[in-house]
């Protein structure tokens, strides 16, 4: 070890990268982090089920925002149908945020992070 309280042969520690530089850093991309979230939560998405039968839009939270279903597709006497038509929907307007959040977050690559 040297004198410094480093070791020997890094460059003053973490790879050369100065202590402060490394915290800039580290602030820097949280609040790029924050920002993309925030853009993220901004948006909405939507999907439909069923050829157009079922319509689902929501937030970039994950809030559901809207949903419009068909005359034609509510029969009482198949109601399974419907929630079926109603779920994928829902289910793939979820999918679509969930799409987006990676790929906005994915640029940060930070093991662990999603």
């Amino acid at each position: 070890m040297s004198k410094r309280g480093g070791f020997s042969g890094m460059g003053g520690g973490f790879g050369g990268m100065n202590l402060n530089s490394l915290m800039k850093e580290a602030k820097k991309m949280q609040q790029d982090m924050e920002k993309s979230q925030e853009e993220l939560a901004q948006k909405e998405f939507d999907a439909t089920a069923g050829g157009g039968a079922v319509y689902a839009k929501v937030s970039g939270t994950k809030e559901l925002k809207e949903i419009t279903i068909k005359k034609e597709v509510v029969d009482p006497e198949d109601v399974e149908m419907l929630q079926d038509l109603i779920l994928t929907c829902i289910n793939e307007a979820l999918r679509k945020v969930d799409s987006a959040q990676a790929a906005s977050m994915g640029k940060y690559n930070i093991p662990g992070l999603m």
